[in-house]
Formats: structure tokens, sequence, C-alpha cells
């Protein structure tokens, strides 16, 4: 017993040490840097001040019909939220990676109190308070409700955070590795896809009817935790007292479970190695088993198999590149679909996804960063120069040709005009061919250098004329090689001579290909004779 008093007592005072530790951690951030400083000061305020005025917004339904559907639902994606930014921003916060403890002697279930109470310190909490506060007090009416709201304030914050802190935890080995910088280049992406259709479900929505149509969604989730925080103050105000205890115990009996599985997941963390080398020597062994060893593959043997092989994994492995591709194959598919949904669409707007992915072959080498240098050393002569850049074209053709096609599938069905497929799919691989030709021209004329760094910044200081001019005439060009196409298409349309539009198909096809091997001729020279150059302004960054 005399032993596990002095035990007992550290244990508590941990707490208080994690808070004062994290209180540190946001002081000493500050200091050295003026702009550091600002920027916090400024985000600090400024989630403060929305947070406020959400607050008295939401105070201000106090009363109305719809006030329970409005901060129910509201309390769903704010837990939804909380889940997923761990995710998207993993060196948003240094203490979510709680793998910088495994040398403490710390037990689990001590040290999961202490990280949940300097959880609650910081700018996301303090955000979410205002919102639980505005919330339960839209809803709150009658003692019951009132003494409901005192506990629904802190079940909501409290779930909000251990569901983040469980998520985190669980995911700290993926959050922590290449894998997880990825995704979070990738969330401005995942961001703006979610908005897009965020916007389109809320115009729907007010045409359908207002708020009254979300009743039936909001009564699904009023049982999901922790919106059951909020339930329970709407079901106390309302006098559904046995409802009300229910959610209570729900949301109590989630936030024990979420503790429980951030207790489980932070004790395997601790006490099993990182899997991320183990039996690097037997996959190396495998490594001789691919196709690279002897096996089949789809490409070509020589240098164009092999630059083809580098590209795509370019597009699979680098951030950057891999954040330029899915941007693409992203937007070239929600601009027709999200026009198609909202009644306005056209099977034409497929040929949005072909010029996405062809802006693609722009500063191809600019790509490369400064490992171009390697592939300086392989290109001599035109020849040599051709092949190079007729590989890297056949890379992003083998990925955009189906999916263009995939794409005018998909909205010609959406949009009910299958007439039009043949003729669409033409004119797409008629613009492709064209980028790829003026792409080729350009990566020679106008290369740049990309940045490693930072998510955002895709041309290196001093360059940015050279983006723009390259860019510029680029797509200039590209609509100039696609006029023929386009002029044909609107003679035939024009003539009435629907029947023939079918014709576009193979016109499209060749007519791209012939542009592509003629820009690839024509850059040919021009790289092989600027190689020192391009080596130079592709390793600016």
């Amino acid at each position: 017993m005399s032993a596990a008093a002095p035990a007992t007592g550290a244990e508590a005072g941990l707490t208080a040490v994690f808070v004062r530790l994290k209180l540190s951690l946001l002081r000493n951030g500050l200091k050295g840097s003026s702009k550091r400083k600002a920027a916090y000061i400024s985000t600090l305020v400024l989630a403060l001040g929305v947070g406020v005025l959400q607050m008295i917004g939401l105070a201000v339904l106090h009363g109305n019909a719809h006030a329970g559907t409005v901060v129910v639902l509201l309390a769903a994606i704010l837990a939804l939220l909380w889940s997923v930014m761990p995710l998207f921003f993993p060196t948003g916060d240094e203490t979510l990676d709680p793998t910088r403890l495994v040398m403490l002697p710390l037990r689990p279930r001590p040290l999961v109190r202490a990280l949940l109470a300097s959880s609650l310190v910081g700018i996301g909490p303090l955000f979410t308070l205002c919102l639980a506060v505005g919330s339960v007090t839209a809803v709150a009416q009658g003692p019951a409700g009132i003494a409901a709201a005192v506990l629904g304030v802190p079940l909501l914050l409290l779930g909000c955070v251990a569901l983040a802190r469980a998520v985190a935890t669980a995911n700290v080995r993926l959050l922590t590795s290449r894998k997880g910088r990825d995704l979070a280049v990738l969330s401005g992406l995942l961001i703006a896809v979610v908005a897009q259709f965020a916007n389109f479900a809320s115009q729907r929505l007010f045409q359908a009817g207002g708020l009254a149509t979300l009743e039936p969604v909001e009564a699904v989730v009023r049982w999901l935790p922790p919106a059951t925080a909020v339930g329970m103050v709407d079901s106390a105000s309302r006098g559904a007292y046995a409802v009300a205890a229910a959610q209570l115990a729900l949301t109590v009996g989630a936030i024990g479970a979420l503790l429980w599985f951030w207790e489980r997941s932070l004790t395997k963390l601790m006490v099993t190695p990182d899997g991320s080398t183990i039996g690097a020597a037997d996959s190396g062994k495998k490594r001789g088993s691919g196709a690279g060893a002897g096996g089949w593959s789809p490409l070509p043997d020589g240098r164009t198999g092999a630059v083809v092989q580098r590209a795509l994994r370019y597009a699979v492995r680098d951030p950057k590149t891999k954040a330029a591709w899915l941007s693409s194959l992203a937007i070239g598919l929600i601009i027709p679909v999200a026009n198609a949904l909202q009644g306005h669409g056209s099977v034409y707007l497929a040929c949005f996804g072909a010029g996405m992915l062809g802006v693609q072959m722009y500063n191809q080498f600019g790509q490369d960063t400064s490992a171009f240098w390697m592939v300086a050393q392989t290109i001599s002569t035109p020849r040599e120069a051709y092949a190079e850049m007729r590989a890297r074209a056949l890379a992003l053709a083998l990925v955009t040709v189906p999916y263009t096609v995939l794409v005018t599938v998909v909205t010609a069905a959406m949009v009910g005009d299958w007439a039009a497929l043949p003729e669409v799919v033409g004119l797409a691989l008629g613009l492709l061919g064209a980028m790829l030709c003026s792409g080729a021209l350009a990566s020679a004329r106008f290369p740049y250098s990309i940045p490693t760094d930072g998510a955002f910044k895709n041309v290196a200081p001093g360059q940015a004329s050279l983006a723009w001019i390259g860019i510029f005439l680029g797509l200039v060009s590209s609509a100039l090689l696609c006029a023929p196409l386009i002029v044909l298409a609107a003679w035939l349309h024009l003539a009435d001579h629907q029947d023939a539009t079918w014709l576009l198909l193979p016109l499209g096809i060749a007519w791209g290909t012939l542009i592509t091997w003629s820009g690839l001729r024509l850059a040919a020279p021009t790289v092989a004779r600027r190689i020192p150059e391009i080596l130079t302004a592709v390793s600016k960054g």
C-alpha cells in the first residue's frame, strides 16, 4: 500500500504536467519568429471571432421549429471534422504523435487522461466550445433542458476530442510516414471536392423545400454519438425524459469506448516496434521476381519501357506529382458530372478531363526536379531526346485515353445523349494530341523548377514568368491545333449531317496522333541542344 500511494500521486500530477507542457509548446512556438506569432494570433482572433458569431447565430434559433435539426446535424458535422482533420493535417499538432513518449515510464491509462486534458488546450477546442454552447442554447428549454445542456456541452467537447485522439493514435504510423505526408498534400484537393458536392447538396436542399427535408436524416443522426449529446438536450427540453436518458447513456458509453480504444491503440503503439522496416531483406529478395527481372510486362523493352515506368511511379509516389494527377482526374470528372446533376450538363464537357490531364505534359523535365541530371546524362542527340519525350507522352496517354473514354461514357449516360459519344471522344482525343504536342514544345522552351518543399509551391522564385508563358502559349497553340476538328464538327451540325458526326472519332484519333508525333519531332532537337540550360532551370528549386 505504501508503494502504491506515491504512484497514485505521481499519476494524478501527470495531467497537470502535460497541460503545462502543452502551454509551453504553444508559448515557445511563438518565440523567435514574428511571422509565426502574427499567424497564430490572427488565427486565434479569427477562430474566436467566428466561433462567437456562430454561437450568437445559433442562440438566435432558440424557439425555432427547426432548431433541433440544425444543431444536431451541426454536431455530427463537427465530430466528422474532428475525426478527419488529424489525417489531413498530421503536422498541425506535435502532441498528436505519442511515439515521442515511448521511452518514458508512463502507464497507458494515466497517459490517456493526461493527453486528453492537454488536447482541450488550443484553438480547435475553443472553437468547438463556442459551437457547443450555441447549439445547446438553441434547444434548451425548461429546468430539465438547462440541466441537460450543462452536461451536453462537456460531453460533446470530450467526444470530439476523444474521437480525434483515437483516430490519430490508431493511424500514427501512417501520419508520420511518407504516405501521411502525401495525404496532407492532397488534403486541399479533398476539401475542394467535398466543398463542390456540399454546394450542390445545399442548392438541391433549398430547392426541395428547406430544412424540413432534413428531419428524417436528423432523426437518425441524433442517435449517433457525439451528436447524441445535443439530441439529449433537445429531447429533455421537449419532455422526452426516457429518450434523453437513453441518449445520455449512449453518449457516455461511446466516449468510454473511444477512450478504451485509444488506450488499447496507445498500448500497442508503445510496446510494438515499427513494422515499416521489418522484413526489408525479405522484400528485397522478392523484388527480383518482378517484371524487371525477366517477368512479363506489357511495356516495351529498352528506354521506352523504363521511362514509362519511371513516369508512372512518379505519379504514384511523388507527393506533388500525385497531387497534380489526382487534381486533374477529380476535376475532370466533377465538372461534367456536377453539371449533369444540376440539369444543364452537356456531353461536350467531357473534353474538360482530357484538357486537365493534357496540362501534365507541360514542364515534363521540371517534374523530375534535381534528379533530371541523371536523365540529362542519357540525352546527347535528337534521337535520344525524341525517345525520352515519346515515352513520357506514352505514359500520359496510357492513363488519359481510357480515362477520357470513361468520363465521356458516364457523361453521355447521365445526359442521355449517346448519339454524340463518338464525336466527343474524337474531339477529346484530338485535344489531348494537341496538348501533348504543345506540351512537348513548352517543356523544351520554357522549363522551370518545382520546389520540393511546401505543399502549395509549384514554381521556384523568379521563374513564375516562365511558367505562365509556357502554359499560355501552349493553351493558345492547342486551341489552334484543334481548330480543324472543331470547325468540322460545327459544319456537320450546321449542315444537318448529324449521321456523319461519327467520322470525328477516327479523324480525332488520327489527327491527335499526327500532331503529337509532329510536336515530339519538333521538340527533340531543341531538347538535345538545350540540355545544359534545361538542367540549370529545373535544378533551381
